[in-house]
């Protein structure tokens, strides 16, 4: 009797726990609510539609939602960025009459942020030095205006309607700022087709429309993806008072503590000064921003 009433004891104790065990992987969690993909029935870059009844790309666009989507981290920190660097880059396409959905180019360009790549391409809209030069940026030792968020959305503006006027298409200019406006046209004369989506590219441009495509989705409906971020925690675009140099300025540590910062801040907030002094030739100025707070 004592044997079966331990035996049962046991089968009892067995039979809870595959019930809690059961019951802990049935109940659906905060984490697997947030791994729901959703996908939208239509989207557009720049009003221009994106067929997603064509199978590969509905597929594609698919692919880069999924995988941005799931970047926590990183796509998190993205819309942080966007907060401080959006109201920068969107009043200057608007000025120069070109989409405002090319700021999300410039998001998977850089992440929003000044970085270098592997070729040398630099700042948020990655400008190699000559293509940057063309533009009418100063790339030096001592200043590198791709480094300048304004300087450098304007010439991204100047890029990117040369190359509407050329292909007369919004989606195939932002591909041509991946794979070029000569390597872009070739496809399209040998293949014949004049339209982003029936072409066949090499795969980073192939994917270069989806990834704005899948950062636009998400940063327009944050709520959808889990990525509702309070605006006390988004990142602040600071205050700042402009500084007109028209000499040169032998030592910038120097000047930021005349100016009431030290040579850190000043550096953050103008990331163009690329060296400890600045040489301001005859006839030629700058405008220095020191930041009112936030230091």
């Amino acid at each position: 009797m004592e044997l079966i009433k331990k035996t049962g004891v046991i089968a009892s104790a067995i039979l809870m726990s595959g019930v809690l065990i059961h019951s802990a992987y049935d109940k659906p969690t905060d984490e697997t609510a947030k791994k729901e993909h959703y996908v939208p029935s239509e989207i557009d870059f720049a009003g221009e539609k994106t067929p997603l009844t064509i199978s590969d790309v509905a597929e594609r666009f698919d692919r880069e939602l999924l995988v941005n989507a799931n970047l926590d981290a990183t796509t998190k920190i993205i819309i942080k960025r966007a907060n401080r660097a959006f109201p920068v880059i969107e009043p200057i396409l608007k000025k120069n009459g070109v989409p405002d959905d090319f700021k999300y180019l410039a998001v998977i360009e850089s992440g929003l942020v000044n970085v270098t790549s592997p070729a040398g391409a630099k700042g948020v809209w990655q400008f190699m030095p000559d293509t940057a030069r063309e533009r009418g940026l100063e790339v030096n030792d001592i200043v590198d205006e791709r480094y300048d968020l304004k300087k450098s959305t304007e010439a991204a503006c100047t890029y990117l309607l040369n190359a509407y006027k050329k292909f007369g298409s919004w989606t195939l200019a932002a591909a041509s700022y991946n794979g070029g406006v000569t390597g872009v046209n070739k496809q399209i004369t040998f293949q014949g087709v004049s339209n982003y989506y029936d072409l066949l590219l090499t795969d980073e441009t192939a994917r270069y429309v989806f990834r704005i495509l899948a950062l636009k989705e998400i940063m327009q409906h944050p709520e959808r993806y889990n990525f509702v971020v309070p605006q006390s925690e988004m990142y602040q675009l600071l205050p700042v008072k402009t500084v007109d140099v028209t000499s040169s300025i032998p030592d910038l540590a120097v000047f930021a503590k005349e100016q009431g910062i030290n040579y850190k801040i000043l550096k953050i907030h103008n990331p163009w000064l690329r060296d400890r002094k600045l040489d301001v030739a005859s006839g030629k100025g700058y405008i220095i921003e020191i930041p009112l707070k936030g230091y």
